[in-house]
């Protein structure tokens, strides 16, 4: 027979900080559109698992919108909705 021990730390145990927040780049993320909030954050991100991330929730909402696309084509769509055009400025 296998005992297990539940540890639980009261609220006085643990100590949370958060980084002051900077209005100015909350404004600035707030007039973007949802893909470019994408793009910028898989740029800034320095993790690959964080832009593996993205485009697979990228991939699995293209999958709910076309279902009839095979596997490479929903690629090409996240591909072409994640490269930003030369010379294009919405």
């Amino acid at each position: 027979m296998h005992n297990s021990q539940t540890v639980t730390a009261s609220e006085s145990d643990l100590e949370l900080s958060f980084d002051p927040l900077d209005w100015q780049q909350l404004e600035l993320l707030a007039q973007l559109t949802p893909a470019q909030r994408v793009l910028l954050g898989m740029q800034v991100a320095l993790r690959p698992q964080a832009q593996a991330f993205a485009r697979a929730a990228l991939r699995g909402t293209l999958k709910r919108r076309f279902p009839e696309l095979s596997q490479s084509e929903l690629n090409m769509k996240v591909l072409a909705h994640l490269t930003p055009l030369r010379g294009y400025k919405p």
